[in-house]
């Protein structure tokens, strides 16, 4: 299984960015799957995650501005990001776990700067 990242890129503080999240060699309707950010410096924060029934779950620093969807159709979660702000800058990874494996995408870079 391969997680793809995309959709990230420069963008001035305010405006908006969709991520999408795309799995091959595997369906991701049975998993939930999870939006990590790493900031220069920082530790790995979990951003936003998913449960295979839609159930979604939010950091607190992105409640409000941030949203998880996924289509099991095209096996893809999205995560459209709105009023980012310039803490917002990091590499954003897609992530989900099946029997005792660690599945990570490649990561997306998203930096918010006027």
């Amino acid at each position: 299984v391969q997680l793809q990242a995309s959709g990230g890129g420069l963008v001035q503080p305010g405006e908006s960015l969709r991520l999408a999240c795309l799995a091959s060699g595997s369906a991701l309707d049975l998993y939930t799957i999870r939006w990590f950010r790493q900031a220069p410096g920082k530790v790995r924060e979990g951003v936003a995650c998913i449960s295979f029934d839609n159930h979604t779950e939010y950091a607190d620093s992105v409640k409000g501005r941030f949203a998880i969807s996924r289509d099991n159709a095209k096996d893809t979660v999205y995560l459209q990001m709105n009023s980012l702000k310039p803490e917002g800058t990091a590499i954003y990874y897609c992530y989900f776990y099946h029997n005792g494996t660690n599945y990570w995408g490649q990561g997306t870079q998203v930096t918010v700067s006027s």
